[in-house]
Parts: C-alpha cells; structure tokens; sequence
C-alpha cells in the first residue's frame, strides 16, 4: 500500500508541476488587470483598451485553461505514472477514456431524463451545481480531477494487460498497443454510464465534507481543521504521500465550493485562481489550507538551518554554510523545503516531529485566525507570496498578506532556537558539527572528484544506479519537485541512508516497502533521473 500510494503520489505531480507557470500568468495577469490597482496608482498603460492591457488578459486566460483542464491532465498523468510500457500509447487511451466516459454521462443524463431545470435530479433529491462542461462537453457530471484519476486508473489497468497483446493474423494491426484506446473506449462507455448513477452520492459526501469546513470557518473554528491539515500534510513529508493527502481538498469539493463570477468552483486552490482572475475573493475563506505554510518555509526552516550552521565546527563552517544557506534561500524563494528537512529528519526524528510538525500545524492555525487569504501554486515560497499576496494586496483585495512576515519573523526566532536547544541538549550531529559523519561536500570538491573519474556527470548516475543495486535490479526511475522516485525489483539491495547521504550527497533516503525508493537531491533530483535513464538506456 506504501508503495502504492507513492507510485500515486510520483504520478499527480506531472500536472502539479504545470501549476506554477499558470499560476504566474493568473498572478501577473490578474493582479495587473485589475481595476483598482490600476486607478489607485494611476497607471495608464495598464488602462482598459491599451495594448499591454490586452497582452494581460490573454496572459490571465492562458493561465486560467490549465486550472480548468485539470481533470483531462491527471487522467493522463496516472496513465502515464502507472503504464509499465508503452506510456505514449497509455496516455492517448487516457484521453480517449477521458471524452468516452463524459460523454456516456452527458448522453446518459438526457436519454434518462435525470435533468430537469438544469439540475440532475435522482430518486427525488437535486444536487445543485452537479453538471458542468468539461472539454467542450456540455452537461456532463463535475467530478473535478477525481474523474481524471477515475478514467486514468482503470485505462492503466487495461493498457499494462493488453499493451501486448497478440491477435489473429486477420486484426494483427489493432493488436499489441493499438488494442488499448479501443478496449479503454468500450470501457468507458459502461463506467461512464455507471457513474451517472453513481457520482452524485460520492459527490453529496464530498460536499458535506465541504460545507462542514465552510461552517467551521464560518463559525470561527475553521482554525482546528486548518491546525490538523497543517500537522497531518507536515507528517507525511518523509513518505512522500502529502500531495495525496492536500490534492483532494485543493482540487475537488471537499475542500469547499463557491460561486465566482457567476460559476460553481470546487477546490481551495481553484477557488483561490478563480478569484484571483476575477478580483472578488469575498468567497475565499481563510480555512484555505494553504496560507499556513508561508510562515515556516519562508522564516521558520531557513532560520533552522542557521541554527545548524552556528553550531557547525570551525573549520566546517564554510563548507557546512555554503550547504546550508543554499537549501535555506531554496526553502525561502520556491517553498521547497525537503532539502532542509531531511538534514535533520534521519538525525532527530523528536526534532521533526515534536518540535516542526506541531509548529507547522500552528502556522496554519494562525493564519487562519489572522484571516490571512494568500494562496499558491504548490508552495510557500517568496516568490508565490509576492506575486499571490502582495500583488492582490496592493490591488485592495483584504487579504491580509501582511501577516504573513510578522508572524514569519517570529517564527524565525522560535525555530532557531528551538533548534539550537534541542540540537545542544541531545547532541545531535547536524552537518559539520563535532566531527559529523554527516558528509559536507563543496561544490569544489565534488568537481574535482569529477574530473578525476575521468567522466563527466554521469559519473554520480553510475554510482547511484551501484548504490541502487546495478542496473538489472532497477525497474522504474522517476522524480517529483525533490527527489529521485525509484522502483527496484528487491530493496534489501540498495545502500542504506549513510551511504546515500555521505557519499552520494542526498539529503536523505526513503524506502517504500521492499520496492520504492526516495532520494531527496533538491532541484536536482529531475536532472538525476534524466542522467539515471540515460545510462539505464530508457
């Protein structure tokens, strides 16, 4: 099941990964576009009919088509994470599930008489907001990315079982790969006509799990539910699962529901673009699941990682710093904060998850108490809070921004001292402190090492395909944001995390059951998995 789900996990963050480039368009667009910003500061070559005006709506519809084509890419993205070959073939078949099953519910809800005035009416109950247009399929049900991973999970089930598939001399052409958007097709007709009927039970639950959170808020204890989220997302960090976890309350009703511009909206994080495109966030809650994480990945961790290079030996400061403060402006700039995390996760796992776990769980608390409305793309960085926070800010949206590095600065001293008690206290061999073991490599060190192999870059992807157990033991490479996602057909093979850490220079090591593995390398980790594959030949 662990491997499961991190399979699951690795697979949504293809179309996660879109999300920032659309989300800087709908910031940038959004936020230039809007009128009171622009009479405010008087800014006339933003006015309404200038050029640059007109460049920044096309740039703020650009943005807002990858929200709204969400379920169509994680219905790709699952065939593609999970087809064991012919991924290209596993993806059309997808897309092809994808039209077959909206289109079977569509026709399904007028040939059956389930629609009447405009709302889907089953055994005597209408769930309003139920039918929406997807793809240019009108009157389907809305099944937000849900009915993207329904079409992409049962079309990778009939891709990896017939991608191979032999057929008589007479049909030899549709078989093999060929055969897999056919049969996906026919499937999706049946299940497309099953969910008709079935949907808007699943959809009643989701949305009373919705309207339950939006009372909470509304009521003024959104803060609890947001204090859970922020622990439960933090918890999950060192298994990887947490997009698993937060990507139904971003994307789908459960995470609430609101009506922008005229248009029923599922998800925290589509609510928040939606209102951004449109410059009404009166329906953005601040029980958003979101605004939390700005704190401690902004100030908090990056203040961690100063606490640790303070208390580094002399003579490894330098290198221990050159190490740490380039993870802590990673973690203050983009939100990714796994780098610092892992550093000290292996070596005090009290520290991770009795000290930044809870206060992760605080900031979401705080921020929903403060009413602060600052969504994001995929994470709390600078760089999302300036074009998401301060932009909307400045444009007389109430959100609240400032809060964000008031309550940060004080969470900045909180952590470096917590930090610096426990890692004193306990001793903990944090990186170049007291002789660790903990290897602190300069980028110097690690060129000339290079150089003398005698080999170029693929020098690390040879030693890490070794560390992984050679070349037949590896099935699967891929990576998310931070790390290496790898699949070995026997864990006890590979080197365990002192190995991966001191030699390899990983931030730290995961296995998943006997099969998954998880090295965490930062931004890099995308450029391993290119280099592994090569030399895989894959």
């Amino acid at each position: 099941m662990k491997a499961f789900f991190s399979k699951l996990s690795q697979a949504i963050m293809l179309p996660i990964a879109l999300l920032p480039a659309a989300g800087i368009m709908l910031g940038i667009g959004g936020s230039f576009t809007n009128e009171t910003m622009i009479n405010a500061y008087q800014i006339d070559i933003l006015q309404n009919g200038t050029w640059l005006n007109s460049f920044l709506q096309i740039m703020t519809a650009a943005g807002g088509i990858v929200f709204a084509n969400l379920p169509v890419m994680f219905a790709l993205a699952i065939a593609v994470g999970f087809a064991k070959a012919e991924k290209g073939a596993a993806a059309i078949a997808a897309l092809i599930s994808f039209l077959v099953m909206n289109v079977a519910i569509a026709k399904t809800l007028v040939v059956g008489g389930l629609v009447k005035g405009g709302a889907v009416v089953l055994f005597g109950n209408a769930y309003d907001g139920l039918l929406t247009s997807t793809l240019g399929i009108g009157g389907t049900l809305s099944m937000g990315v849900f009915g993207g991973i329904i079409a992409g999970a049962l079309t990778v089930v009939l891709h990896n079982k017939y991608h191979d598939v032999v057929l008589p001399d007479y049909l030899g052409f549709f078989g093999g790969a060929r055969f897999v958007p056919i049969v996906s097709a026919f499937s999706a007709l049946f299940y497309g006509i099953a969910l008709t009927f079935i949907w808007p039970f699943i959809g009643a639950v989701f949305g009373w799990i919705g309207v339950t959170l939006g009372d909470m808020a509304a009521s003024g204890n959104g803060y609890i539910a947001s204090f859970i989220f922020g622990i439960i997302e933090r918890s999950l960090i060192p298994a990887g699962l947490h997009h698993v976890f937060y990507l139904p309350l971003w994307q789908t009703d459960i995470g609430g529901t609101a009506e922008i511009a005229g248009k029923m909206v599922q998800g925290t994080q589509n609510i928040f673009f939606a209102s951004l495109g449109s410059g009404d966030f009166s329906q953005f809650t601040s029980t958003n699941f979101m605004s939390g994480k700005f704190p401690f990945m902004m100030f908090g961790l990056p203040a961690a990682a100063y606490a640790m290079y303070t208390l580094a030996d002399d003579k490894n400061k330098k290198a221990a710093g050159g190490l740490l403060f380039s993870i802590a402006l990673t973690a203050f700039l983009t939100g990714i904060t796994e780098p610092i995390e892992f550093t000290f996760l292996f070596l005090a796992p009290a520290l991770y998850y009795a000290i930044h776990v809870p206060l992760a769980g605080l900031s979401f608390m705080l921020m929903d108490l403060l009413n602060v409305k600052v969504g994001m793309t995929f994470s709390g960085g600078f760089i999302d809070f300036s074009l998401f926070g301060i932009l909307p800010g400045v444009t007389g949206v109430d959100n609240n921004w400032f809060y964000i590095p008031i309550v940060g600065v004080v969470y900045a001293f909180i952590y470096f001292f917590a930090f610096r008690w426990f890692i004193v206290k306990y001793d903990i061999r944090t990186p170049g402190r007291k002789g660790s073991d903990v290897a602190v490599v300069s980028k110097k060190d690690f060129n000339d090492a290079k150089s003398k192999s005698g080999s170029s870059d693929m020098a690390m992807a040879d030693a890490m395909i070794e560390a992984l157990g050679g070349k037949d033991n590896v099935i699967d490479v891929d990576a998310c944001i931070t790390r290496l996602r790898i699949t070995v057909k026997d864990g006890s093979l590979v080197k365990d995390n002192h190995y991966w850490t001191t030699k390899l220079g990983a931030k730290g090591l995961v296995k998943v059951g006997n099969t998954g593995i998880q090295a965490v390398y930062g931004a890099q980790a995308a450029g391993y998995k290119t280099q592994i594959n090569t030399r895989l030949g894959k």
